[in-house]
């Protein structure tokens, strides 16, 4: 997936350099900063949506 630009999400801690990549496209990828090697998850932009907005609501 070398067109799709990385970059860290905003909902990464950083905490012990626990960091999540996001590319956003027709599909957004998300993958492991320390394990890219491994691959990627792909979203369709309704199922992202919906993982942030339950992320967002959930009691923690």
């Amino acid at each position: 997936m070398s067109d799709r630009e990385w970059h860290k999400s905003s909902y990464s801690s950083g905490v012990n350099n626990d960091c999540v990549e996001v590319a956003e496209g027709q599909s957004v990828l998300v993958r492991d900063t320390q394990n890219r090697e491994l691959g990627h998850l792909a979203f369709t932009t309704p199922e992202w949506t919906g993982l942030l907005n339950t992320l967002k609501t959930s009691q923690r």
